[in-house]
């Protein structure tokens, strides 16, 4: 029998309007090894989807994550400079 491995260790979703995202971490055969995909997923029909999968590996993550943050902080602060960045929805329901 061969050995049963979870290819799917952590999943994240994200809802936006007509699209979703998901943050899947996932493990190799070997689980020595990990990546996330990032998979945009659209509603085209009824009960049609179009995905949109991108695969990104450990050594990327850092690159990958500073593009990121860097990219969203020149939207905010160019692009956007008179909208006020997003709030953290968990502080300001503390707050009340």
């Amino acid at each position: 029998m061969e050995p049963q491995y979870k290819d799917e260790i952590f999943t994240k979703r994200v809802r936006a309007g007509k699209r979703t995202y998901f943050f899947d971490v996932k493990s190799t055969k070997s689980e020595k090894d990990f990546y996330i995909t990032i998979t945009e997923s659209k509603r085209v029909g009824e009960e049609e989807y179009e995905k949109h999968k991108i695969f990104l590996y450990k050594e990327d993550f850092q690159k990958f994550s500073d593009a990121l943050d860097e990219a969203v902080e020149y939207i905010q602060k160019e692009l956007l400079p008179g909208v006020s960045e997003p709030t953290d929805v968990a502080a300001e329901a503390e707050k009340e």
